[in-house]
């Protein structure tokens, strides 16, 4: 399905809690001199527009980073904003990083980064926003090259998997794809978001992935629906061989949503 559009959806509180938590697991991957590859499935557009029409439209970004902003959840030093405001440097106060440019802003020159996008819109606003930065983009469907990609060189590194769960298969599909990801790359951080349903689809997805993975680092965070009648109620994110501090960082996001 290529019908969904993150633009509407960027910088919402889900954002928040993915990217935080991304952002904190390259910070502790880099502190070391080896160099490592980031890997993301479902990387959009990369760059989006918090004044743009898709985000007046749905409120979500004024409800997500913008209401974080004025709450101050992070301070200057924090990785998740050092990547805001390297990429509003380059792009403007009213620029959004999607995980792409959240990666770019974080990683080092000699690091690799493969990034997968299908929908063609998106694969090339994608190409427009990683810029000249050392890249690989792959205009493919990102479940098919995550198994095709691992393991990758260097070995040392994370990988993002970040489905729109568009199609209901999707929730059937995670936990069988991640077993063949860590088959082949037992050593790689392997990060899956899913939204928080009222209908509670993810339940299965997320109970499979914790009986074979029972020292991965899940958490989830609950907020108010965006609209009335939303079916997301909170965000996850399921985290195999989770780095040092993440654990602790995922506390404190726990603290900061449950204040809201």
């Amino acid at each position: 399905m290529l019908s969904y559009q993150h633009a509407y959806h960027a910088g919402n509180l889900a954002d928040v809690h993915k990217h935080a938590l991304l952002a904190s697991a390259l910070d502790y991957l880099t502190r070391k001199d080896k160099p490592l590859s980031y890997i993301e499935t479902h990387a959009g557009r990369g760059l989006y527009a918090l004044d743009g029409v898709e985000a007046a439209k749905t409120g979500e970004a004024a409800a997500g980073i913008a209401r974080i902003a004025d709450l101050g959840w992070f301070a200057p030093e924090h990785p998740y904003q050092r990547a805001l405001e390297t990429v509003r440097a380059a792009h403007g106060a009213q620029a959004y990083p999607g995980s792409p440019l959240i990666a770019q802003a974080l990683l080092r020159r000699t690091d690799t980064l493969q990034l997968c996008e299908l929908h063609p819109q998106e694969y090339e606003a994608l190409r427009d926003a990683i810029g000249r930065r050392r890249a690989i983009l792959h205009k493919a469907d990102g479940l098919e090259m995550a198994i095709s990609l691992t393991p990758p060189t260097p070995r040392r590194g994370m990988m993002l998997i970040d489905p729109s769960y568009e199609v209901k298969s999707d929730y059937d599909a995670m936990p069988r794809v991640i077993a063949q990801i860590t088959k082949k790359w037992n050593v790689g951080m392997i990060a899956l978001w899913y939204p928080r349903l009222l209908s509670g689809a993810q339940n299965a997805m997320v109970a499979n992935l914790s009986a074979n993975f029972p020292d991965a680092l899940s958490h989830e965070v609950d907020f108010p629906p965006a609209r009335e009648g939303h079916g997301m109620i909170g965000s996850g994110m399921f985290v195999i061989n989770p780095p040092w501090g993440l654990k602790d960082e995922a506390a404190r996001l726990s603290t900061l949503f449950d204040a809201l």
